[in-house]
C-alpha cells in the first residue's frame, strides 16, 4: 500500500504521524511510504532522517494527495487539505466532527474514508489513541495555567505552589479521567491545593487512594460547582463524551462568582469546551478575557510540546496503521471492532453515532457500510 505523511499545517502544529522508526515498520512491511519535505523539520527530524527509515521525501501535500491510498495525520485536515481527499481514500487522524460541521461536510463531499484517532476503543472501553494526548494535555493544562495566572499575562498573580508563610493556589479539576489525573498529578507535585469533581464514585475513590490527603475529592453536582468555583484560582476543564459534545458545565453567570484573573484552561475545546463561554483559540493567541476571567483553550495544546507528543502517539497508533495496512482498511475494521469504531466517515455517510447526533445527519451503522 501507498502510504502518506503530509506536514501539519494547522497553526503552530509541528507534530508528525509517523516518525521515523513507524516509518521503517511499515517499510519492512512492504509498504512505500511518501513524506512531504520538511514535515519532521518541528521535532528536529530532518528528511535525511525519513530517507534513512525507508521514506520516499516529496515536494507537495498535493503529491499525497494524489497518489496514496492512506494519509496520516495527526490534527483533522484543513479546507484545502479536505479538498484535496479522494473517493474511498483513507485517512486516519484525530478528527473531532462533532462540533466541526464545516469539516465533517468537506470530508463528506470528498467520497473519503474518515478513522478518527479519538473514537478507537479497547477491550476496556477506553480510548487508547487519546489517552497519550490527553496525558500530555493535562500536564500542559497546569504549565498553561499556571504561565496565565502570571500578572502581566492578565491573572491573579498567584505561584500555585506558594512560599513559606503563603498559602498556595487552588486548582480545581472537572473530570478524573486521564486529562484530570495528569493535570491532578502536575498540581500536586507543585504543592497546589487541589479539588476534583467527579460523577464517579469508583473514580474518587481510585484518585483518593492515588493521592491521598494531597487532593479533595468532591462529587460532582451543581451546587458542588456552585460552592467550588469561586475558591478556585486555576479550574481544568477535563470531561469527555467520546466522539460526542462535551458537556456545558460552567456558565457565563457562574464566571460573575469567580474572583477577576481567575484561569479557566479548557482541554475539551476540541470536544466544544466544558465551560459555555469557551471558543477555540491557538498557540499564537493562546487565550481571551471574559468578565475578568482568563480563558486558554487551544484545541491542539500537545503541538506546543510536538516532539514529547510525536513519539508518544506513534507508540499507540502504530499497530493500527500497520493492519490498515497490511489488511486493507475493509478487512481490517471487520475484523477489529475496536478499530471499526474509530470509523467516523465512509464514503459520505456518517458511521458514528454520537457524531451523527452532534451534526443532525443519519447515522449508518459501520457493518452496513462495510459490507456493501
Amino acid at each position: 500500500m501507498r502510504i502518506g505523511m503530509p506536514k501539519e499545517i494547522k497553526d503552530h502544529e509541528y507534530r508528525v504521524g509517523l516518525v521515523p522508526s513507524s516509518v521503517r515498520e511499515l517499510v519492512a512491511n512492504g509498504h512505500e511510504v511518501l513524506v512531504e519535505t520538511n514535515a519532521g523539520i518541528g521535532i528536529d527530524i530532518n528528511d535525511e532522517v525519513y530517507r534513512r527509515a525507508g521514506a520516499i521525501i516529496v515536494d507537495t501535500a498535493a503529491e499525497i494527495y494524489e497518489s496514496t491510498d492512506l494519509i496520516i495525520k495527526v490534527k483533522e485536515p484543513q479546507p484545502k487539505e479536505c479538498l484535496m481527499m479522494r473517493e474511498e481514500q483513507v485517512i486516519f487522524a484525530y478528527l473531532h466532527l462533532a462540533p466541526d460541521p464545516s469539516q465533517a461536510k468537506l470530508l463528506l463531499d470528498s467520497g473519503c474514508v474518515a478513522i478518527a484517532f479519538e473514537t478507537v476503543t479497547d477491550e476496556q472501553g477506553r480510548l487508547p489513541l487519546l489517552a497519550p494526548m490527553s496525558e500530555v494535555a493535562g500536564r500542559m493544562s497546569i504549565q498553561a495555567g499556571a504561565h496565565a495566572l502570571e500578572k502581566a499575562q492578565g491573572g491573579r498573580g498567584i505561584l500555585l505552589g506558594g512560599v513559606t508563610g503563603v498559602a498556595p493556589g487552588h486548582v480545581v479539576v472537572l473530570g478524573g479521567g486521564v486529562v484530570g489525573t495528569n493535570a491532578i498529578r502536575m498540581a500536586v507535585g507543585m504543592e497546589a491545593e487541589v479539588t476534583v469533581l467527579d460523577k464517579s464514585l469508583n473514580r474518587l475513590r481510585e484518585l483518593d487512594n492515588q493521592f491521598g490527603s494531597s487532593l479533595h475529592t468532591i462529587y460532582a453536582t451543581q451546587d458542588a460547582l456552585e460552592r467550588y468555583m469561586p475558591k478556585a484560582d486555576l479550574v481544568i476543564g477535563a470531561v469527555l463524551v467520546p466522539g460526542g459534545f462535551a458537556p456545558k458545565l460552567v456558565s457565563r453567570s457562574m464566571l460573575l462568582t469567580m474572583k477577576p484573573g481567575t484561569v479557566l484552561v479548557d482541554v475539551a475545546i476540541d470536544q466544544g469546551g466544558c465551560f459555555e463561554t469557551s471558543m477555540p483559540t491557538t498557540h499564537t493567541e493562546p487565550t481571551y478575557i471574559i468578565d475578568g476571567i482568563i480563558h486558554y483553550c487551544v484545541t491542539n495544546m500537545p503541538g506546543g510540546v510536538p516532539r514529547t507528543s510525536s513519539f508518544a502517539l506513534n507508540n499507540a497508533t502504530l499497530p493500527y496503521v500497520i493492519d490498515l495496512a497490511n489488511k486493507g482498511y475493509k478487512r481490517a475494521l471487520l475484523e477489529n471492532t475496536h478499530l471499526r469504531n474509530g470509523l467516523n466517515i465512509h464514503m459520505g455517510k456518517v458511521t458514528h453515532n454520537e457524531v451523527a447526533r452532534a451534526l443532525g445527519l443519519k447515522h449508518y451503522s459501520p457493518l452496513e457500510v462495510l459490507n456493501v
